[in-house]
């Protein structure tokens, strides 16, 4: 199971939207309000054109009325679109073969967003970490019993690794859970945050989220969870993260851990990751460990998966 970095994850919102027949200087007004670089060109709600900043500079030297010209005359067509929850990969595959510079992202007809070059770029470094724009090779996939203290029913985890006995740069782990009202109610007990955002109903209708929410420190805690199920020994050196969506009471959320990089002497790079039950990403870190090799007495027992 993997989880992409997506195009929703990246790309330019708000969108403005025009008719053809929306002059250049209104067009270029509704830029300016909003702080874009383009307009999305409509017809009976299909994007049928883009105009952009340079569209605008370019009508400026050559026309000697640009003011009164219409969008419909100088948009660039036809649209290429591109699905939101796609992986960027994808964009990516899509920008290069069209040779363009941006896509209108729509949920199913809907206009949502405008990707980029500009909105990729800033997400080359994960996307080269995680291959997103090469081909994965096979690797084999096991479930690791480590010497963890115990397990519980609901618990899920999952190693795919190209060998069982180390670590190495691609390796996974998954570890799944659902987030119920006694580990929101423990959570505030062990840890002191008693926000109430987390604990109070009728305070939390009031909030921006309209509802109660999990702490985004126990919903990375999975992280943490994922990572003890690696073979051998892991020990936190550092972690960030980005918490990118709420977590309702009740969901069941996956951890997604890769390591994408050896830095020697037993200390490896990950991608930290945790996505709700719908596949949406709600957490995207990156962590360095130690991970020390399993010892005689923890050397996992291995389940291979059919």
């Amino acid at each position: 199971m993997s989880f992409p970095i997506r195009v929703s994850d990246v790309m330019s919102r708000p969108v403005a939207t025009v008719t053809p027949e929306t002059t250049a200087a209104e067009a270029a007004k509704q830029c300016d309000e909003i702080d874009i670089g383009s307009v999305v060109v409509v017809e009976d709600n299909v994007p049928t054109g883009t105009v952009t900043t340079a569209d605008f500079v370019r009508i400026l030297g050559n026309e000697s009325n640009p003011e009164l010209l219409a969008v419909g005359e100088i948009m660039s067509s036809p649209v290429i679109t591109i699905q939101a929850d796609a992986p960027l990969g994808e964009a990516v595959g899509t920008m290069t073969e069209h040779g363009i510079a941006r896509l209108v992202a729509l949920e199913g007809e809907t206009i949502r967003g405008i990707v980029t070059t500009d909105d990729i770029a800033h997400a080359v470094p994960q996307l080269l970490q995680r291959s997103e724009l090469t081909p994965a090779e096979k690797s084999h996939q096991y479930r690791v019993h480590q010497e963890t203290a115990y397990e519980q029913p609901d618990w899920e985890f999952e190693c795919k690794c190209v060998s069982e006995q180390q670590v190495a740069v691609g390796d996974t782990v998954e570890f799944s859970k659902s987030l119920t009202e006694q580990d929101v109610q423990t959570f505030a007990e062990v840890s002191g945050d008693t926000n109430r955002l987390h604990l109070d109903a009728d305070y939390a209708v009031s909030t921006r989220f309209g509802r109660r929410i999990v702490h985004g420190t126990l919903v990375g805690s999975l992280i943490s969870a994922a990572l003890a199920r690696l073979p051998g020994l892991t020990i936190y050196v550092s972690q960030t993260l980005s918490f990118l969506a709420p977590v309702d009471i009740g969901d069941r959320v996956t951890a997604v851990c890769e390591i994408v990089e050896d830095l020697g002497r037993n200390k490896y790079t990950l991608t930290t990751d945790v996505v709700d039950q719908d596949g949406t990403s709600v957490i995207e870190g990156q962590a360095v460990v130690l991970i020390d090799p399993p010892t005689e007495m923890d050397e996992p027992e291995v389940e291979a998966i059919v």
